[in-house]
């Protein structure tokens, strides 16, 4: 179970809504839900948690590049919604290398050998460690600590945040109040 908000920062204060991601596919298209979302091309928060498992922020200033922030990657990398957030950067990936792995991945079959290839999973250690795979996604958190610094959150309390983050980043951005009539 998925639940998404939108805080968007106004000369009034901050202005709540839940959103819908149906038709987000993409961290463009986050993104670009982000900004509609602004006034003056103020600040916008997206907040996308998954029951008990993680949490994402998004922050978007303007027409600056966004700011993101998960609670667990590894957790959001079983996820579609969270697969949005994880970028190649933020995983020290090159861009597009998932892609290009996936060609590879067809190209060779799926046991990882070309065809007449004897099985190199099957002939190694049991106790070798795949825990070197530079493709895995760290569990924990990943992203920019310091993305909500300048709006009362510090990168300590964003790393202890656990239940009901969402209330939590509201009340030190002071939004608390308008969080609550669209929850």
């Amino acid at each position: 179970m998925y639940f998404a908000a939108l805080l968007a920062r106004t000369e009034d204060g901050w202005e709540a809504s839940d959103t819908e991601l149906d038709n987000v596919e993409t961290l463009s298209d986050l993104t670009d839900l982000a900004r509609d979302a602004s006034v003056d091309e103020d600040t916008v928060l997206v907040y996308i948690e998954q029951e008990d498992a993680w949490f994402g922020v998004v922050r978007v200033d303007g027409e600056e590049d966004p700011r993101i922030y998960v609670s667990d990657a590894s957790a959001a990398a079983r996820s579609s919604y969270g697969e949005i957030l994880l970028t190649d950067e933020m995983l020290g990936r090159e861009p597009g290398a998932e892609d290009e792995i996936a060609a590879l991945e067809e190209l060779v079959g799926l046991d990882g050998t070309e065809d007449g290839e004897p099985n190199r999973s099957a002939a190694a250690p049991a106790d070798q460690d795949d825990s070197a795979d530079p493709d895995a996604v760290p569990a924990g958190p990943i992203g920019e600590l310091g993305l909500l610094a300048d709006l009362g959150m510090s990168e300590k309390e964003l790393l202890t945040l656990q239940t009901d983050a969402l209330a939590e980043i509201a009340e030190a951005v002071g939004a608390a109040e308008v969080l609550e009539s669209v929850r």
